[in-house]
């Protein structure tokens, strides 16, 4: 009887591989497939919150501030109210010059600033001074002058009434003069010759010429 030879070592091998793969699968041997991990997903990054846009800042226009009256301009005359003198009050850019006159020997030049609303208070030399306020066309007050109160309302002067002054020097005295033109073409001034009042003589209201002692002069207009 013949030996089983190579035949049964064949044989041997195959269920001793057979046995091993057994094993394996009970012992949970796990293969190199089987042992790969799959990598957790990473996190979902938020997306950043969107900035909102910078309010536009509106800037609020400047308050309009109130229209400033203009100051009165332009001269006003007449006469007090008891009749005795004389008022010319010249008015520019803020600033008045008024002039008081009984046409004989009591007169005195006032100045100061008139405000917003018209109203004004000159003064002038030896305490004299002038209250009063422009309404319109008209201009009322009050002035001290010489030791009297007088009351006054005077009106916007047209051409030519006015107020006009003139400085000289005529046969070496000084002299100086002021005449008010009043609306009814009336005229009322005092010329003083080195400092002595007398009644002044008429001024021509077109050209302010004017004669004293032979010689001849010109009479301005005033203003501020």
């Amino acid at each position: 009887m013949k030996r089983p030879g190579p035949l049964l070592t064949l044989l041997a091998g195959l269920l001793l591989g057979l046995f091993m793969l057994s094993l394996n699968a009970t012992t949970g041997t796990k293969t190199a497939s089987s042992s790969y991990q799959e990598k957790s997903p990473a996190p979902k990054s938020s997306p950043a919150p969107k900035s909102s846009p910078a309010p536009t800042r509106t800037t609020a226009p400047p308050s309009a501030s109130p229209s400033r009256t203009p100051a009165p301009t332009g001269v006003y005359t007449g006469r007090t109210d008891d009749d005795s003198s004389a008022v010319a009050v010249s008015l520019k850019g803020g600033k008045a010059i008024a002039y008081f006159c009984d046409g004989h020997n009591i007169e005195s030049w006032l100045k100061g600033d008139v405000e917003d609303d018209g109203s004004m208070r000159l003064t002038g030399e030896d305490g004299a001074k002038l209250t009063g306020t422009v309404k319109g066309r008209r201009l009322g007050g009050s002035a001290d002058v010489g030791g009297g109160h007088y009351t006054f309302t005077i009106d916007k002067a047209k051409k030519p009434s006015g107020l006009f002054r003139a400085n000289s020097q005529v046969a070496g005295a000084r002299i100086e003069g002021g005449w008010i033109i009043l609306p009814n073409g009336k005229q009322v001034g005092i010329l003083t010759r080195d400092g002595k009042p007398s009644a002044a003589p008429a001024i021509d209201p077109d050209t302010g010429a004017v004669t004293v002692d032979g010689q001849q002069l010109t009479a301005r207009p005033v203003t501020p």
